[in-house]
């Protein structure tokens, strides 16, 4: 037996949040190995809060990520408003729900354009694609204002919101001040139509993800801020259920974990999101869905580009109709005292589900904290998907599948500093 080593090297990886290593191990023209090698530091942040007040959660793991923060506030919150026993007044769960639709939209729209178009394009980066393509982007660039400014109105800044506290808000706007941003909504709904329908030109590889599907659901809207938790096997379960399902472990590779869902591997994010709600999107949304292909399902990660896309429309649209209702609520925040005790919440983040647990003392000290963020949930995905399209795809030069295993952890829109970066590739044939 004879063995050959082929080492590509990518300083950092093009156009994904963070920066680690894949290992191929090929023997005899099979894959018998594709690892992902996540090498950054462990942050800490559980630990880190291990003797906070209570109320700091949402400020401090809003950090964790600068293009989430709001992901991070809200199942902080939703943890720690269970724990203590307390409910929002209805019109602050809709102004929280308005806050998270500004950061989808702008997530979204960062990944499209900046991140994920220039693959279909065939640029190398967004810098080629504005050059060659300026309309193109500006338009993403437009749509992704109206998602900051949306977020900046609710939450004071776009990038780590300051506005938002337990039990609501530190304040709430007046309905004419949301007049501007919804003027800029509504600019950003055409255009995200529009933008839909230019997607669905490009060509998309063949592929499917093979495994579970978990996203929040809700039986009456599309899940952003809350939910129970619903599978494509046909399990739902609440919350405080979360990891008698989902266990982590660690890797001897990565300094993320990894998740099972009752011992499988499974997917979250935009098209698990997407394939168990469909019938929860607006009829604009589900409309487009429909003129662009996609059915009420999806499985292939190339297409997950369509599914953002869409979900920008429905995003777009709820902000529109949760302005058009709002009247400012006769209180910022309801009261949230503390009490010895464990709160669970999730929410969906752009990339997948997020859950929080935070046990707390009767002084309001918090004892024990655990985040799972989703690209920690997709790694073992992630993998397979990498396992996958090396098998099919060994014929190519070393430049090559370099770029293919690249596009491939894009399909994923990865936040790897959240789960704990790319791209080493370290081929070896046997």
């Amino acid at each position: 037996m004879t063995s050959r080593s082929r080492y590509l090297k990518v300083e950092a990886l093009a156009r994904v949040e963070g920066e680690g290593a894949l290992r191929i191990v090929v023997d005899q023209g099979v894959v018998e190995a594709a690892e992902l090698h996540i090498y950054e530091p462990p942050r800490f942040f559980e630990a880190l809060l291990r003797g906070r007040a209570y109320t700091e959660p949402p400020d401090i793991t809003s950090r964790i990520c600068g293009i989430c923060p709001v992901a991070y506030q809200v199942s902080a919150c939703n943890a720690l408003e269970q724990a203590c026993g307390v409910e929002l007044d209805p019109p602050l769960s809709d102004l929280r729900r308005l806050l998270y639709c500004g950061e989808w939209i702008a997530s979204h729209c960062l990944h499209m354009f900046l991140l994920h178009i220039p693959d279909f394009l065939g640029y190398p980066d967004a810098v080629a694609l504005a050059r060659a393509e300026p309309g193109l982007v500006e338009q993403g660039l437009s749509m992704k204002k109206a998602g900051n400014t949306l977020l900046e109105a609710l939450g004071g800044r776009a990038i780590h919101p300051v506005n938002v506290k337990l039990g609501g808000f530190y304040s709430v706007p007046d309905p004419r001040d949301l007049a501007p941003v919804a003027e800029r909504l509504r600019a950003g709904l055409d255009a995200a139509v529009r933008t839909a329908r230019q997607i669905a030109r490009f060509d998309f590889p063949d592929a499917e993800l093979d495994c579970e599907l978990l996203a929040a659901g809700h039986p009456e809207r599309y899940p952003i801020e809350t939910g129970e938790i619903h599978t494509s096997s046909g399990m739902h379960f609440p919350a405080t259920d979360f990891t008698r399902h989902v266990v982590e472990r660690q890797g001897r590779h990565s300094t993320a974990l990894y998740a099972t869902l009752d011992g499988r591997r499974y997917a979250t994010g935009p098209l698990a999101r997407y394939t168990l709600n469909f019938p929860q999107l607006s009829a604009t949304a589900r409309q487009v869905a429909d003129e662009i292909g996609l059915g009420s399902a999806c499985r292939n990660p190339f297409r997950s580009i369509l599914v953002r896309a869409v979900e920008v429309v429905y995003a777009m649209e709820e902000a529109l109709t949760l302005i058009a209702g709002y009247r400012r609520p006769v209180r910022a925040a309801v009261p949230v005292r503390p009490r010895a005790g464990t709160g669970h919440g999730v929410s969906e983040a752009p990339r997948g589900l997020l859950y929080h647990r935070y046990d707390i003392g009767a002084d309001g000290l918090v004892r024990a904290a655990e985040i799972i963020p989703p690209t920690s949930q997709n790694q073992a995905v992630m993998e397979e998907d990498l396992r996958r399209a090396v098998a099919a795809n060994l014929d190519l030069s070393d430049a090559a599948l370099t770029a293919l295993c690249e596009r491939t952890i894009r399909n994923h829109d990865p936040c790897i500093s959240c789960s704990a970066h790319f791209l080493t590739l370290d081929v070896v044939r046997r």
